[in-house]
């Protein structure tokens, strides 16, 4: 085998890949920034703030994954240069994430009064119920974000959306000092502050990412003159097809977490702190793998287009080695590091909270272990996934991730994560089960599909 086949291609990748990586990342360190400034207020606030966001990853997981289905149809029509397509697309994409978008946040909505029948500590719900409603109401900024973003994506213009997040980010952080800790005057609210900063930033970003493409020439004709209303059917039921059963992939896995969030917070108020901070650790880097999936997506969605299908196994894989690479670096450093990185969400310095304080560092450093091993899993489950999403294959892979979560991960989850077994420890060991079984059953179909499609096309 020759490596350079598929090392000569990191370089483009990583251009590729790097400002969605660095969005999604912007992204992820507000939450990093979030749960530091909440921490501080104690741990049943940061316990609130996970709770309420358990609510919201479901909710996000459904909108971000059905968006998804605008790239690859995106990048066929761009790399066959069809405009009537790509505005199609991304009139009827833009629609239909609007309409989702209200329609989650309702869901949410109307969701809360469950926080009580779940069995969370009691003072954790009452912190939640308020920083919910806003973050809630967010949704719908972030939907419709999503819908231009993934448009911006399938052009293979990936820095403009960076850019929109970057600059929301800092608002986010700016309007989370002020408003959380009450400073230059502002009241002191808490984590209903943090929500207030969410909900204000997510509207600059969907305005700013649309003034980007309004005036860049390759995106002008597609994104402005557009009849909102005016419908093409046949574009929104390949969307929904596609979208469907994309959100299905990415609820499936996120639901898992969310499980393990409410799994957590059955044994307890630390348990469910530790938990947020391995999540939010781990999650920096799966926006890693993230950006390389959209990469995946996008170079397997111009390939179909032209319908040179061994050039496309060639690049996937090339993309696929770039990301477990990565992937061993993140596993070492969660390895070596799994008892320090915890202390920077905690106040150990505060003597009223300070049991609890280091109950916290010490569950959240045994579950980073926990969280190296995966590393690799979820990386190439996610890098895979985006690459059978580019093929616009996604009905056997929806039912895969549900195999590999809810037949697989939630039981042993379940089973080991009980105060008389392996506590939260044995939560996160049924989470390794799940991303293991879906990274080894999504690359098998990746590899029969890719292989069929050569032999069918010559």
């Amino acid at each position: 085998m020759n490596l350079t086949q598929y090392t000569s291609e990191f370089k483009y990748n990583w251009q590729l890949a790097a400002p969605v990586m660095l969005g999604m990342l912007g992204h992820t360190f507000v939450s990093f920034i979030d749960n530091i400034m909440v921490g501080q207020l104690g741990t049943a606030e940061l316990a609130a703030v996970s709770l309420g966001n358990s609510f919201m990853f479901i909710a996000m997981s459904i909108g971000i994954g059905f968006s998804t289905a605008i790239t690859p149809l995106i990048a066929e029509a761009d790399s066959s240069d069809n405009l009537k397509q790509a505005r199609s697309t991304y009139k009827n994409g833009l629609f239909l994430c609007s309409t989702l978008g209200i329609l989650l946040f309702l869901m949410v909505f109307a969701a809360k009064p469950l926080m009580y029948l779940m069995k969370q500590p009691e003072e954790v719900v009452e912190l939640a119920i308020p920083y919910l409603d806003l973050v809630a109401f967010s949704l719908i900024p972030l939907v419709i974000f999503q819908a231009i973003k993934q448009f911006s994506d399938g052009m293979s213009m990936t820095k403009y959306p960076m850019y929109a997040t970057l600059i929301a980010n800092i608002v986010n952080v700016i309007l989370n000092y002020i408003l959380i800790f009450g400073k230059f005057g502002f009241p002191e609210m808490g984590i209903v502050g943090a929500a207030y900063g969410t909900l204000i930033s997510r509207i600059i970003m969907v305005i700013y990412l649309w003034l980007l493409l309004k005036n860049k020439e390759r995106s002008k004709r597609i994104v402005t003159s557009i009849k909102f209303f005016d419908l093409d059917v046949l574009m929104i039921k390949k969307i929904i097809n596609l979208g469907s059963l994309s959100s299905m992939q990415m609820f499936f896995e996120v639901a898992i977490f969310t499980a393990a969030i409410w799994l957590s917070g059955l044994l307890g108020k630390n348990p469910q702190a530790a938990n947020q901070i391995a999540l939010n650790l781990s999650s920096m880097t799966f926006m890693v793998a993230m950006g390389l999936s959209v990469a995946s997506m996008i170079r397997v969605g111009n390939q179909k287009g032209l319908q040179s299908f061994k050039e496309l196994r060639r690049i996937a894989f090339s993309i696929f080695l770039f990301g477990l690479i990565l992937a061993t670096i993140f596993a070492a450093l969660f390895f070596i590091f799994h008892k320090i990185l915890p202390n920077i969400y905690v106040d150990l310095n505060d003597t009223e909270n300070y049991t609890d304080n280091i109950e916290v560092v010490s569950i959240a450093s045994n579950l980073l272990l926990a969280a190296a091993f995966f590393q690799i899993s979820d990386s190439i489950q996610v890098m895979v996934l985006g690459a059978l999403r580019g093929l616009q294959d996604v009905k056997i892979p929806t039912v895969l991730t549900f195999i590999s979560y809810w037949v697989v991960g939630f039981p042993v989850s379940y089973f080991l994560g009980k105060e008389d077994m392996y506590g939260s420890f044995g939560i996160w060991l049924g989470l390794l089960a799940g991303l293991t079984t879906a990274s080894v059953l999504l690359f098998i179909r990746f590899n029969s599909l890719t292989l069929k499609l050569i032999r069918e096309k010559q």
